[in-house]
């Protein structure tokens, strides 16, 4: 998916699961996962998204 697209999921499921997502670049684009499931290279990981405020 896009960049922008794959943003906006990403803040949207972390607010609406209340856990912690990645935003990880892959061979096809983007894609966004909770950071319990991704078990792949840390290097993918563009951003986190944690819907706790520090």
């Amino acid at each position: 998916m896009p960049l922008s697209t794959a943003q906006s999921l990403a803040w949207n499921l972390a607010k609406t699961l209340m856990t912690v997502i990645v935003l990880i670049r892959t061979d096809d684009g983007y894609a966004v996962m909770p950071w319990d499931e991704f078990d792949g290279n840390p290097a993918q990981v563009v951003h986190e998204y944690d819907p706790f405020p520090s």
